[in-house]
């Protein structure tokens, strides 16, 4: 085939990767979000939901011997960009649900074809992989599937067009002797989790920071993130053989420190990973007789690794091991290879300079923050809005970090405790909740986590923050995890405490242990004014608010009851609280209506 028709194929096979990684985006946070109905929906049944759709690619490579990959290949590339097209436009609700499924299952066979009509892995693949991380980083992490604007659309039609026109063109090349097409499921995984994750980097940014305070600048992640995707790739298409063991060992040790080591060693992680994950990819070229079935069985097991690693936090079991496991059947897998079947179709050097050139002028456009008014009123009152955001994602699955931010904006507060705080998880979208809204805010960020490093609750404030701690929470069967997050902010010249939480019960039963731990932890800071705020899972006459009583807190919203906050849209439940210590008293209690969370905003005003 001659170097024109291999440029085509692969530069398409690239656009086609990028439309794969958009359509992802959206049907792993639609499970959770509009399949899934807050924590009622068995997590087996989201996996089983998950898995249906993943096992319907195994139909590709039947019928790409059929009707010929050529034909199969036509028809997936239409109906995968017809449904990235639709999701620019249909936000929400099970229509979101069902056409990120169709475009998902679309892809896939589209991909099966692809690999069944002689395609190389590299450098197509990697360079849609980067691609994808580059564009979420320069959108800000709001991919062009949230967005309204015109100009959204455009740019989303225009990927849809140009992934079609390259497409109409490709020849097959049937007798050619590439293969590795098993390590595309896992490559997706692994980049979306760690390797080129602008979330992560923005997390990682964060915490070599002060402890707690996030410390992110916008930017700084963006280049960041374009330079990790560009490293990347540079590897995949151009690896060095010398280095195949140094890269699968570099990628495990990534996944390792990924999962063991804790937020401080992210950017380790992530510098380990980022290259090694592209020398693997660009390596894994063997002869397969049945490359269809080897993209689809890596595709499976994408889908059971996501499923393995975040239906933990449901059920409650060890999941370290999952993204650690990924990556050493990656490295063997790579290993096993013969090696890459070398084309060079792009010049470095000009994406290099044009791609970073874009990274660092779009985040320098947030590079603008103002400090706020860090002294504290001067008179003893405190606003606050206590929100569990959901991940950013509305009661209808759509993520709108602008909506959030009005509900909270609308308030005018001087303090916000957050619950549900997702800062880089693959499932969600790969979204950073916390930069995002404190940039929209004009807040400065505390984080701590719950669950993982990227997963917690966090407080965002204007004001000068004193003293910052945090302390988990005892798990007691609870498998998601709970902390408490303390700050001490500047009331009319006093120290005033807030913490934020999110307590977890334990199956069939409540979260005493944690109630007791919280209400130490708040007690421990002097005893002066404080509140604690955030989705306590509890009901305002049950015996965990008994709990907190006996150890002097009081209930703050208790002269206004019923204060119902869940679910947002139509509330009846009572399960997000605000409890006061050290004579402060509630005033001007009001429950938001908006339905950009599960959860209503409360927002309440501290007198003391």
């Amino acid at each position: 085939m001659e170097l024109r028709g291999v440029a085509r194929r692969a530069f398409g096979l690239a656009v086609g990767v990028l439309l794969f990684v958009d359509v992802l985006r959206v049907w792993l946070p639609s499970i959770i979000t509009i399949f899934g109905q807050a924590a009622s929906t068995p997590a087996w049944l989201l996996g089983a939901f998950g898995l249906v759709w993943l096992l319907g690619g195994f139909a590709a490579p039947p019928l790409c011997r059929w009707l010929g990959p050529r034909r199969v290949a036509v028809v997936a590339a239409v109906l995968l960009g017809a449904a990235r097209a639709a999701l620019l436009f249909v936000h929400g609700g099970r229509p979101q649900l069902y056409l990120a499924s169709a475009g998902l299952l679309a892809g896939i066979g589209w991909l099966a074809a692809t690999a069944d009509r002689g395609a190389r892995v590299s450098p197509g693949v990697p360079l849609g992989i980067a691609a994808a991380s580059i564009q979420h980083a320069v959108l800000g992490m709001v991919d062009l599937s949230w967005r309204t604007s015109w100009w959204a659309w455009l740019a989303g039609l225009a990927e849809v067009a140009a992934f079609l026109w390259l497409s109409a063109g490709d020849q097959d090349d049937p007798e050619s002797p590439a293969g590795g097409w098993f390590i595309v499921g896992p490559a997706l995984l692994l980049a979306g989790m760690l390797a080129v994750s602008p979330a992560l980097n923005s997390v990682a940014l964060s915490y070599l920071g002060a402890p707690f305070e996030d410390t992110n600048r916008p930017f700084l992640y963006a280049p960041i993130s374009v330079a990790g995707a560009l490293l990347f790739l540079w590897s995949a298409v151009s690896p060095p053989e010398r280095l195949r063991l140094a890269a699968g060992l570099g990628l495990v040790a990534g996944t390792v420190v990924f999962a063991y080591a804790g937020g401080r060693w992210l950017p380790v992680a992530i510098l380990l990973a980022a290259p090694s994950l592209g020398i693997c990819v660009g390596l894994a070229a063997e002869r397969a007789k049945h490359r269809g079935y080897a993209l689809v069985g890596g595709v499976l097991v994408f889908g059971l690794a996501a499923i393995a690693y975040y239906a933990a936090y449901d059920i409650g079991y060890p999941n370290q091991w999952v993204p650690v496991a990924v990556g050493l059947a990656t490295a063997v897998y790579a290993w096993r290879a013969p090696g890459p079947a070398r084309v060079t179709v792009v010049r470095p050097a000009v994406v290099v300079t044009a791609v970073v050139l874009l990274g660092v002028s779009t985040g320098l456009a947030g590079v603008a923050r103002t400090s706020g008014d860090r002294r504290g009123p001067d008179q003893p009152r405190l606003r606050l809005v206590a929100y569990n955001i959901r991940m950013g994602f509305g009661l209808n699955g759509r993520f709108d970090p602008d909506a959030t931010a009005r509900a909270i904006a609308v308030e005018r507060p001087d303090v916000v405790a957050l619950s549900e705080v997702d800062r880089a998880w693959l499932l969600n979208g790969g979204h950073d909740d916390l930069a995002l809204l404190a940039r929209r805010l004009d807040m400065h960020a505390y984080f701590a986590p719950a669950a993982d490093p990227v997963w917690g609750d966090a407080i965002l404030t204007r004001l000068r923050v004193g003293t910052v701690r945090s302390l988990v929470l005892p798990a007691a069967g609870a498998p998601t995890g709970a902390q408490a997050l303390g700050v001490t902010v500047p009331v009319a010249g006093r120290e005033w405490t807030v913490v934020a939480t999110h307590l977890q019960p334990p199956p069939d039963g409540a979260p005493d242990a944690q109630a007791r731990a919280l209400t130490a932890f708040a007690k421990g800071f002097g005893g002066g004014p404080t509140v604690i705020a955030g989705d306590l899972n509890i009901a305002p006459d049950g015996t965990t608010m008994g709990l907190f009583r006996d150890g002097g807190l009081a209930d703050g919203l208790a002269p206004f009851r019923p204060v119902p906050t869940f679910p947002a849209g139509n509330p009846v439940e009572e399960i997000d609280h605000i409890l006061v210590l050290g004579g402060l008293r509630v005033t001007d209690v009001r429950v938001g209506t908006t339905t950009a969370s599960d959860h209503a905003p409360v927002a309440v005003t501290l007198e003391g």
